[in-house]
């Protein structure tokens, strides 16, 4: 079996949303928290020292796939021809074991109700079997994503597959990645003076009136970690960014 995985560029993406769109608008899937594709994007620090990541995971489709043997009627299974983690629909009893022993939260649910059968990235396999590269990486503007056997994608990117805050590997996913760099200031600028520009709007009441309203010591207030995991509909769309589509 030869594995086939995904490459993320964190350097090129900008949430955007384009390649989880396209995933819902490939595979018919509904407006709403049943994401394949989720695009994560969080804050560390606060003004002036502020940094925004961004992260374009599907699934992992790992060579050791802790949800397989979580799942107690073989609802799961990995594919022989790309190393796809596919479910079986028929056989999926919705009882979640396979979300929970899944470290990146890449199993998905229409709605909180119990009796709702888990789906997934199915790595676009109808289109691969037509010579196709997956939905997203065909949407991505910013080609911050690519497709492959692993190996290829390994000797081309090398093989990083843990960004900033993500789980430990321990399953081995077919994913590799190539982090964000250093921050760095393009352009020279006064932080305080910008500041102070940013309070004046002319006859329009101020957004804020002390710099310490946008440069708290505790850090931004929503989100500022990296959460994969979202067992309820609402954290999904909490977590994520909002789409819709």
């Amino acid at each position: 079996m030869t594995q086939y995985g995904f490459f993320f560029d964190q350097t090129r993406c900008y949430g955007c949303q384009a390649c989880s769109i396209a995933c819902k608008d490939w595979n018919d899937i509904a407006p709403g928290p049943e994401k394949w594709m989720c695009v994560y994007e969080w804050e560390v620090g606060t003004f002036p020292e502020v940094r925004l990541h961004e992260l374009a995971f599907s699934c992992g489709h790992c060579e050791e796939p802790a949800c397989i043997g979580a799942c107690a009627h073989g609802a799961i299974f990995k594919d022989d021809k790309y190393g796809t983690v596919l479910i079986d629909k028929e056989k999926c009893e919705g009882d979640r074991n396979c979300f929970a022993a899944c470290p990146y939260g890449s199993i998905k649910f229409a709605s909180d109700d119990k009796s709702e059968k888990a789906s997934k990235c199915t790595m676009c396999i109808d289109r691969l079997e037509k010579g196709y590269l997956p939905e997203c990486v065909m949407s991505c503007p910013m080609r911050a994503l690519d497709f492959g056997p692993l190996d290829e994608l390994r000797a081309k990117y090398g093989d990083c597959s843990q960004l900033e805050e993500m789980p430990a590997p321990t399953t081995k996913p077919a994913w590799i990645a190539k982090p964000i760099g250093d921050k760095r200031q393009l352009l020279p600028y006064d932080a305080d003076e910008a500041i102070k520009l940013s309070m004046q709007r002319g006859d329009l009441p101020p957004v804020f009136t002390n710099a310490e309203d946008i440069t708290p010591e505790d850090g931004v207030i929503r989100r500022n970690k990296l959460i994969m995991k979202n067992a309820t509909a609402e954290d999904v769309m909490l977590n994520t960014t909002n789409n819709q589509g």
